[in-house]
């Protein structure tokens, strides 16, 4: 017998979220359904989410104020962004301790592949952000994998034309990982021994 329509909506729903397979889905989709209350609790955290969160108009981090806490604090030192591909990437070098800068979150990395292009990214409103605001360092913390270094490279070439030292976090972090999977220690290392990228 096959399962009802409904059933299927909903597995194929939870098959959109990263990570998860049609198996992971389908027991996902049991549990809500044997757990009711849970079931609702997440779908009004959902709602929520969806409808008092969005993307801070001068960084790209999630937010539920605009500009963002950290684009308005008055304590960060407002002379340095740190350029990330996600607000996960935020969340992990905020949770270190690591820096007090600015950040610009990218929203993805350059990846012909995946049909992105820079025309994809926040990169315009980056270089907008160099020209208008008064930047001595742009850190790019873009992850070590292909799309990451090509990305640097891409944001170095626009970038070079400004009067601001462009660096690179050191690679402490293992190629193929994501920044919002290292821990705190090899966070600092990383923000700590970045260089300068040069031609």
């Amino acid at each position: 017998m096959n399962p009802p329509k409904i059933f299927v909506r909903l597995t194929d729903a939870l098959q959109l979220l990263p990570g998860i397979g049609k198996k992971s889905a389908e027991r996902a989709a049991f549990y809500l359904l044997s757990n009711p209350q849970n079931g609702e609790k997440i779908f009004r955290s959902i709602e929520a989410v969806l409808s008092e969160i969005s993307f801070c108009s001068k960084c790209g981090n999630i937010t539920v104020l605009d500009p963002c806490p950290i684009c308005s604090s008055p304590r960060r030192d407002r002379a340095t962004i740190c350029v990330v591909e996600k607000p996960m990437d935020v969340f992990a070098i905020e949770r270190a301790g690591v820096f007090n800068g600015l950040y610009h979150v990218l929203g993805g990395l350059i990846s012909p592949l995946d049909n992105k292009g820079p025309k994809d990214l926040n990169i315009d409103s980056l270089i907008a952000r160099v020209g208008k605001e008064k930047i001595n360092e742009v850190i790019i913390a873009t992850n070590p994998t292909t799309e990451g270094e090509a990305t640097a490279l891409y944001l170095r070439e626009q970038l070079k034309s400004h009067n601001v030292r462009i660096t690179r976090i050191a690679q402490g972090i293992p190629v193929g990982t994501d920044l919002d999977f290292a821990d705190d220690v090899t966070l600092l290392r990383a923000m700590e021994g970045r260089r300068e990228i040069k031609d």
